[in-house]
């Protein structure tokens, strides 16, 4: 019997349960764009948060004293980067930089008459198109100045906790690179709101000037950060500007503890793909055999005619194959419209977003395209639901003529 006959009866075999066939072909549809959608909104969060770490502080690559320890901000002199402005200019001029500046990084803690907070702070250069997103990000006052000795900004959520407002003064205090304490008064510039409740709750800006004399760290630097054009070139750009008493990290080495959790987190969601999955292969296999009890004499007639268990087992395929294919082409249809709506309207975090305070996600999550992994998962669905036919399809085959001639 040829294949395209087998496939003809598979086909009318199905519309003979339109409502049964329906159910489970919306079972495949509802299973994949599910993953879909739920795979899309976890690439979007993996990818906002990395960026955002990108972005506002560790950069594509980082040069930092071969001392400076990576669990804590020392501002030892000898754990800080001498002379970061010929460091800047050498990154400025490959073609792979976007940006580059030097950066003072401090723990302090900010005073006011009612508590105090301990806060990071970043002696930035102002000037430097590094820190465009915070400059961006303002929505009160101005950005900072660089011969500015006294202003500093801060994120609006910190400002509004502590009851403060533009134009207010705040003391600061820290202990300086001779390990003594230093305190200090300055007056809110501006207040920014970056989206990314860590960040905006937890840190404070200052003139990179004003910070190198507050903690009396002379011209000296944390690291000098670059921005690249393209992350992949970050090898290339930390092997050209490896010297001898610095250490250079790309992305990847500064966010290691973020990419590691992430991947530990990918792995819990492969399992609830794959539990997905097998549902809708539960579904199928289900729907086949009851397809095959109330089929049993008319198989026992083809069986009669002529027909071969081999074919048998295709036609129990085919059907398992009309349904899937059918399936895989409505949820894929479902799932990328569910990840487009969100890649425009995102899922509203508030508060919650800044409960990890290792992980800088923003207030507002929004999905992202992943084609190679939907490619995957509609691929995986269809290879499951034809698996899931196997059983039904040889349990079909192997009924004897004579026997399933003679049940009712």
């Amino acid at each position: 019997m040829a294949w395209t006959k087998l496939w003809v009866i598979a086909y009318r075999d199905l519309t003979r349960s339109r409502r049964r066939t329906f159910f489970t072909l919306l079972a495949v549809a509802l299973g994949l764009a599910l993953l879909i959608v739920l795979n899309g909104f976890i690439a979007g969060v993996v990818n906002d948060a990395l960026q955002n770490s990108i972005r506002l502080q560790t950069g594509h690559v980082q040069v930092r004293a071969a001392s400076f320890p990576d669990d804590k901000r020392s501002l030892q002199w000898q754990d800080l980067v001498d002379q970061p402005a010929a460091i800047v200019a050498q990154a400025a001029a490959m073609p792979e930089v976007a940006a580059a500046a030097p950066v003072l990084w401090a723990d302090t803690v900010l005073n006011t008459s009612r508590e105090s907070v301990g806060l990071q702070l970043f002696g930035i250069d102002v000037a430097s198109s590094l820190y465009d997103p915070i400059r961006t990000s303002l929505v009160a006052g101005d950005f900072l100045a660089a011969n500015d000795r006294s202003g500093v900004l801060m994120g609006k959520r910190l400002a509004d906790s502590l009851e403060l407002q533009l134009g207010a003064t705040v003391s600061l205090a820290t202990i300086d690179a001779n390990g003594q304490p230093q305190e200090a008064l300055f007056v809110i510039r501006g207040l920014f709101d970056s989206g990314v409740l860590v960040y905006d709750e937890g840190t404070i800006f200052m003139p990179l000037e004003k910070a190198q004399a507050y903690t009396l760290t002379g011209d000296r630097a944390s690291a000098v950060v670059l921005l690249l054009h393209d992350k992949d070139s970050a090898d290339k750009v930390a092997a050209a500007l490896t010297a001898p008493g610095l250490q250079v990290q790309t992305w990847r080495e500064l966010n290691a503890f973020f990419i590691q959790t992430m991947d530990t987190a990918m792995s819990f969601y492969m399992f609830l793909d794959v539990i997905v999955m097998l549902i809708v292969a539960v579904i199928i296999a289900n729907t086949l055999l009851m397809a095959v009890f109330e089929r049993i004499r008319e198989m026992g007639i083809l069986a009669a005619l002529g027909m071969k268990r081999r074919q048998v087992m295709q036609m129990m395929i085919f059907e398992a194959s009309i349904i899937a294919l059918a399936g895989v082409v409505v949820g894929a249809i479902l799932g990328l419209l569910g990840v487009a709506f969100l890649t425009q309207n995102g899922f509203v975090m508030g508060e919650m977003a800044g409960v990890a305070s290792t992980i800088p996600m923003s207030a507002v999550l929004y999905a992202s395209f992943d084609l190679v992994t939907f490619a995957w998962l509609a691929l995986w669905t269809f290879i499951i639901a034809l698996l899931a036919s196997l059983y039904p399809a040889w349990f079909a085959a192997r009924l004897e003529p004579v026997e399933a001639l003679h049940t009712n």
